[in-house]
């Protein structure tokens, strides 16, 4: 089948498209149409002439289209999840739980776009001030350049695409190439939601041609990006005074202290956390820290859980883990793990190819930190565990990273807790609980090489407006 790009409405025929295939199988798909610069031209074209009505429109119509966006997705999720696992290798299960999270976030922002206000400013605070009323209103941004990745495809799309059209803004989409059936169906499912013409525009194509042009315009107003560091810093570097929202990379750390006990919830919340979607996650689980005294437990516990994980079919429900999105994916695992064993790491688990597209789940132990595998982002079924003797050095040792998205701590102690909140460097602290932790109204972003801004609806709608003051004059 071919999937045209959606412009102004319409599904329009491109002048090249790219074979899709499944990442588990190699099977073609689809054939999916490469916007080139003049039909980017042509979204852009659409969005801005489209900010103007999406502006004017009331509150209430835009929460309707969002809430009739949730209806439709809630009608179509068993079709949704299957395109998800076929263009994604997501194992069906793992889907039903993105597409069930994708439509409470549009709920969110249906929530959000009734309830976007300014407040009062007490400007007789100030001497001069008196005799005034002030007040702040926030209004659309305009033209919002949408860039996605693939592991998250409908719900990361939807904390993109929810905000902006809640705000009043128009949309330009430019999905990841393995994964645009995901953003696409969405042409179908928001024009029967009512939106306008124009106001969502969906073009895949090569990021050196879409989305180099999305942050090079002047008509696009801001960029929201996920992704890479090296994508993100160079997206930053030309988006001149674009307002940027980057999400962008973690090999996020959790701590277990001496306190807890090491129940079946924990380890398992661990191997959710390490293993889901094949580590393709951007605050999966890289780095475990285990007090030494529980640390040979731990290891022995957590094994015997990641040896349970089933590898197979994303359609097949009893799947826990599948293909990586591509083979050379798989290929670099291989070398990240060897690398490391040469160094003196040690397999607890895994460490090989299952296939040309499936890494086996992989525990590593005694790991250099400056090796690949825990210092950079590995994006792949690896974990590593060590252990400490001090919340000290295990604090340390976390905020030894380029990246700062989000750790976890278990611990019974409230001032080991309170000590990590306040000294982790990073954008989110889950105490008790892993750092994959994530719901759809909470903020979300990171420090450091892991980017800036907010997204969560009610904190991305405020990076894709612009606050505007208005002082009224009481007295002549």
């Amino acid at each position: 089948m071919k999937k045209h790009l959606f412009i102004n409405g319409v599904w329009k025929e491109a002048a090249e498209y790219l074979v899709l295939t499944s990442p588990y199988t190699g099977e073609a798909i689809a054939e999916v149409a490469q916007a080139n610069e003049s039909e980017t031209e042509e979204a852009i074209q659409a969005a801005a002439a489209a900010s103007s009505q999406m502006a004017k429109m009331p509150a209430h119509e835009r929460a309707a289209i969002l809430d009739n966006v949730t209806i439709i997705m809630e009608r179509r999720k068993e079709e949704l999840v299957r395109l998800l696992a076929l263009e994604a290798a997501k194992p069906v299960k793992t889907a039903r739980g993105e597409i069930a999270r994708t439509i409470q976030t549009y709920k969110f922002a249906a929530m959000e776009a009734r309830r976007i206000h300014g407040e009062t400013v007490p400007v007789d605070a100030a001497p001069g001030g008196e005799g005034r009323l002030a007040f702040t209103m926030r209004k659309p941004i305009g033209v919002v350049g949408a860039i996605t990745p693939f592991n998250f495809p409908f719900n990361l799309v939807a904390h993109k695409v929810g905000p902006a059209i809640a705000a009043g803004n128009t949309v330009i989409l430019k999905p990841a190439s393995q994964t645009p059936l995901s953003s696409l169906v969405l042409g179908e499912i928001f024009e029967e939601a009512g939106l306008p013409a124009g106001a969502l525009n969906i073009v895949p194509g090569k990021g050196s041609v879409v989305g180099e042009k999305l942050v090079r315009d002047p008509r696009i107003a801001a960029i929201t990006f996920t992704g890479s560091p090296e994508v993100g810093i160079a997206l930053k570097n030309k988006a001149g005074l674009k307002r940027v929202t980057l999400e962008l990379g973690s090999n996020s750390a959790l701590i277990i202290d001496q306190t807890v006990e090491l129940t079946k919830e924990l380890i398992d919340r661990c191997v959710l956390g390490t293993f889901s979607f094949s580590g393709q996650v951007c605050i999966s689980i890289q780095r475990i820290l285990v007090h030494e005294n529980s640390y040979e437990e731990f290891i022995t516990k957590f094994k015997a859980a990641v040896d349970k994980l089933v590898v197979g079919d994303p359609l097949d429900e009893a799947t826990d883990m599948s293909a990586m999105i591509a083979e050379k994916e798989v290929t670099r695992m291989e070398q990240w793990v060897s690398a490391a064993v040469s160094r003196g790491a040690k397999v607890v688990s895994g460490g090989k190819a299952v296939s040309s597209r499936v890494f086996a789940p992989t525990i590593l132990t005694d790991v250099p930190s400056d090796e690949p595998v825990s210092c950079q982002e590995v994006f792949g079924p690896i974990g590593t565990v060590s252990s400490f003797g001090t919340l000290d050095e295990a604090i340390r040792e976390v905020n030894n990273s380029r990246y700062g998205l989000q750790a976890g701590i278990y611990t019974n102690d409230i001032h080991a807790a309170m000590r990590a909140a306040e000294e982790l460097e990073v954008g989110g602290v889950m105490i008790n609980d892993f750092p994959t932790f994530r719901v759809d109204n909470m903020p979300y972003g990171g420090l450091k090489e892991s980017g800036f801004g907010r997204e969560g609806i009610k904190y991305a709608v405020e990076e894709m407006t612009e606050l505007k003051l208005i002082v009224i004059k009481l007295k002549p």
